[in-house]
């Protein structure tokens, strides 16, 4: 395999960088929907909770700058072909995968950052307090929290259909797909 059939070498680092940040965002995330706040509370406490609040922000926000930076990458150099061409169908359902994916992974923080402003909330990165952008607003926070979670399953039902297509490409097709986002050549 030559350097062509590779994306650029930051940009595989920022897909495994975004990759580890979603799954501990989607852990918190998922933890603190089912639990609330209360419940996290009881069951690990005040310190805790307030540390995976703080967590689960920061992660959100360390995405968006990731997938900003990613978008950055993708615009600027040439996505390698592959080698040997994928199919009609699997070049649609992993463009389409792909897409959705970038897209939500841009809305979800910043309907996040909306809610949590709107909230009442502290906008938190590591322990910087980032602006609000919106007035409070504890109507329009409800339904930005309704839709942060609901695309939190949408984003979770994506991850899984790009790890089964990687797995897929992997396992069964031994083909070089997952080469091509390798970190180690």
């Amino acid at each position: 395999m030559h350097e062509l059939d590779h994306y650029i070498y930051p940009h595989r680092v920022l897909h495994w960088l975004v990759a580890g940040a979603v799954l501990l965002s989607l852990a918190s995330g998922l933890t603190l929907g089912f639990l609330g706040f209360e419940r996290t509370v009881a069951l690990v406490g005040n310190t805790l909770t307030n540390l995976l609040y703080t967590s689960h922000k920061t992660l959100g926000v360390l995405i968006l700058l990731l997938m900003t930076l990613r978008i950055i990458t993708r615009l600027a150099f040439v996505v390698p072909d592959h080698e040997p061409p994928l199919n009609a169908f699997e070049r649609i359902v992993s463009s389409s995968v792909h897409h959705l994916l970038y897209l939500a992974l841009i809305i979800m923080p910043l309907l996040g950052w909306a809610a949590t402003a709107s909230g009442g909330f502290p906008v938190e990165f590591f322990h910087w307090h980032l602006p609000g952008l919106l007035a409070e607003r504890e109507q329009l926070s409800e339904q930005l929290f309704m839709w942060h979670g609901r695309l939190g399953w949408i984003i979770l039902g994506l991850v899984v259909l790009h790890v089964a297509g990687a797995i897929f490409h992997w396992k069964i097709k031994r083909d070089n797909v997952m080469k091509r986002m390798s970190l180690f050549d």
